[in-house]
């Protein structure tokens, strides 16, 4: 095997995580500091809820992969195809082998299209779309607003998801619509979860019940979509728990959202949790992987049980890098994690409810003048202008 270059650090992903963590290494002061990553293109992606819902454009999104790459890192251009942990290497599908003395692993989450019967065939079409791809979210937008009467049907699938909000965020922004637009009472909503409630904590699900109940939309609890036929128009619901729904429903359009897991080549590789999702298997509180003390991993791909959202991999990165740091310097990791997330959850075109929470599920609320359980319309420009702003121009750059 050659070596096709050697770094003291290289971070396999150039999304929100690996280009927060390149920044703050480079702002510690590390010099060698490499980032795989084959994209063009880098996404605003907390922003396609809003696109899909009629209240941004999807370009507002997008912006060119080289004006996030911090300029003093070492950018390889490639996709990573596999990890020799015991070697230290990463191999690039290319062939290309880079040697590391510290890997930091967050490529990201695979969307399961083809878990679901019949769903990547009908992608796109036949009343069939998705928020969790920039290209179809515009489409959600026509389906919504050409829609005067019929049913709408919303998906949540089983497992961990990017935003666990936003399969429900998009439902309650498609209802706000219909009510402005005067059809809202002509079209049959239906919401479908696997989980018992809309939320796991219960002041903030007692909240949402009270948003589902005013849209006139019909909860299915326990219970999950597992098919599209495009053709006939229906969807498959099977139970999933007590009380769930076994049931064919036909449909004018669905928005539905994949099943996720780690990405198969990191399934695959030695620093896996080894069961289906695949997580690189990491302590929860230090990001350093358990059986490789120089691999450390966040963001999506990672086994920390978290909700998977940038806001999580704002807390992540800094314990990252700080661990790292401790590492290298034989020092104890003494940088910790604790669980927390943020899932703002849009319940209107003017109103939001932020969701701020650690991993035993106490509420963290960053503004505790606002009640953390019931929506606002300060949170809604939060979201729409405020979060965007953070993200570009300060967490990116690793001051935030």
């Amino acid at each position: 095997m050659t070596i096709s270059a050697k770094h003291q650090v290289v971070i396999v992903g150039g999304g929100t995580a690996g280009i927060t963590v390149a920044a703050r290494l480079l702002r510690k002061g590390f010099a060698d500091v490499a980032v795989i990553e084959p994209s063009d293109k880098h996404y605003y992606q907390p922003l396609w809820t809003l696109v899909g819902g009629g209240q941004a454009k999807a370009s507002t999104t997008e912006r060119a992969e080289s004006s996030v790459m911090p300029k003093a890192a070492t950018w390889i251009k490639k996709a990573a195809g596999a990890i020799d942990p015991d070697a230290n290497t990463v191999t690039c599908v290319d062939g290309a082998t880079y040697e590391y003395e510290v890997l930091v692993v967050c490529p990201g989450i695979q969307l399961d299209w083809n878990r679901t019967d019949g769903l990547e065939e009908t992608l796109g079409c036949n009343g069939v779309s998705s928020n969790y791809r920039f290209d179809l979210a515009p489409r959600t937008w026509d389906l919504i607003r050409g829609l005067r009467s019929g049913t709408a049907v919303f998906t949540v699938p089983s497992g961990a998801i990017k935003c666990a909000g936003a399969p429900q965020k998009i439902a309650y922004l498609a209802a706000d619509h219909w009510r402005s637009e005067g059809v809202l009472k002509d079209i049959d909503i239906h919401l479908v979860m696997p989980g018992a409630r809309p939320f796991g904590i219960p002041a903030i699900a007692d909240s949402l019940d009270k948003v589902i109940a005013d849209y006139g939309i019909t909860l299915h609890t326990n219970s999950e979509v597992t098919s599209v036929d495009g053709a006939a128009q229906k969807v498959g619901i099977s139970s999933v728990g007590p009380g769930g729904t076994d049931t064919m429903l036909p449909y004018d359009i669905v928005h539905a959202v994949p099943r996720q897991s780690a990405p198969d080549w990191v399934k695959h590789s030695p620093l896996s949790t080894g069961d289906a999702m695949g997580y690189v298997e990491i302590d929860k509180h230090t990001m350093q992987h358990v059986r490789y003390p120089n691999v450390f991993s966040l963001g999506d791909a990672g086994s920390s049980p978290n909700s998977k959202t940038g806001a999580a991999i704002r807390k992540q990165a800094p314990v990252v890098v700080d661990n790292i740091d401790a590492y290298l310097n034989g020092r104890p990791l003494l940088a910790s994690y604790d669980g927390y997330s943020s899932c703002p959850i849009v319940t209107s075109s003017h109103s939001m409810l932020l969701a701020e929470f650690d991993y035993d599920l106490n509420l963290e609320p960053t503004f505790p003048l606002l009640n953390p359980t019931t929506p606002h319309r300060a949170y809604w420009y939060l979201k729409k202008y405020g979060l965007p702003f953070m993200y570009w121009n300060l967490m990116l750059r690793g001051v935030a």
